[in-house]
């Protein structure tokens, strides 16, 4: 080797570590702008609270806290003493109505068969009303009848999903009001992801693009893919004082960060020995279908 091809040698290395560079610089942008990625996400799910339509003291807690339930099973019981006399007080109640109304019935009826020598219209009219309203009597007892029995159905409380129990807090003995939350159940079947995209992002990306979820706890990636992109966000200059008059920041600075829009990741496959937890931090890129070309 000669004294001068000796020191093209650097050259060339130099030359190759930034044509290198550049490649994989190129490549990088590329990805970054072509393959909208974030690490804010969040695994959300639905979560059902079940309050008594019905009041009363806790006699059976069948489920302890974080235990799953399938939809139908059953969580609690309300004492239903009182609601099955209820019941059936309403039963005799019907009962008699219906006696009452079926007698009423028998006289207008004979009242009808009569001349208009031996009974007066007025008598027949009256006869009739009382018939009337001997059978809106037998109606209503029949409603409360009907009500009673729902009421005594009540007292027992079930699963109306697929889930698990959290935090739960009540105990066998407590007092349940009406419409107080008692048990809530994490809705097993609706976990989705809340990813925030920069609002520059967003043209690349459209419904039903696959997307990879990374979670932080787990190296395994669940797969899915964009369900919706939101349509409104917080405008804080929207926001009007008590008098109704826009409050508006009086400073408006030139350089403008990019808003971030949540976009709604539907989750298709979760990897054996994940385990998903409303709130959960995720990373979520997305693979858009139809990537933008560049010139």
């Amino acid at each position: 080797m000669t004294k001068t091809s000796f020191r093209l040698v650097p050259s060339l290395l130099t030359l190759a570590a930034t044509g290198f560079a550049v490649l994989l610089g190129w490549a990088m942008w590329e990805s970054y702008m072509g393959t909208p990625w974030t690490r804010d996400g969040t695994v959300r799910t639905y979560v059902v609270t079940i309050a008594p339509e019905v009041e009363g003291r806790i006699v059976q807690l069948t489920v302890g806290d974080n235990q799953f339930v399938h939809k139908g099973d059953l969580l609690l019981v309300i004492d239903p003493t009182n609601y099955r006399i209820t019941l059936q007080l309403a039963e005799a109640a019907v009962a008699q109505a219906r006696a009452t109304a079926q007698n009423a019935q028998r006289q207008a009826a004979r009242r009808r068969m009569m001349t208009d020598l031996a009974e007066t219209v007025e008598d027949r009219q009256t006869y009739e009303a009382n018939a009337a309203a001997a059978q809106a009597q037998y109606q209503q007892a029949i409603a409360s009848r009907d009500q009673a029995k729902v009421n005594l159905e009540r007292t027992e409380l079930h699963s109306p999903v697929n889930g698990w129990v959290t935090n739960l807090l009540a105990r066998l003995g407590d007092y349940a009001g009406v419409g107080r939350n008692t048990i809530s159940v994490v809705d097993a079947d609706s976990f989705w992801v809340d990813a925030y995209f920069e609002e520059t992002q967003l043209a690349l990306m459209h419904e039903g693009d696959p997307a990879s979820i990374k979670l932080m706890g787990y190296r395994q990636v669940v797969h899915g893919e964009v369900g919706g992109v939101a349509r409104g966000i917080n405008i804080a200059n929207a926001q009007s004082d008590p008098q109704g008059l826009a409050t508006v920041n009086p400073i408006f600075t030139w350089v403008r960060l990019a808003q971030r829009i949540p976009v709604r990741i539907r989750i298709d496959q979760v990897p054996d020995g994940v385990r998903l937890v409303a709130g959960m931090t995720a990373t979520v890129q997305i693979d858009p279908r139809d990537k933008p070309r560049r010139n």
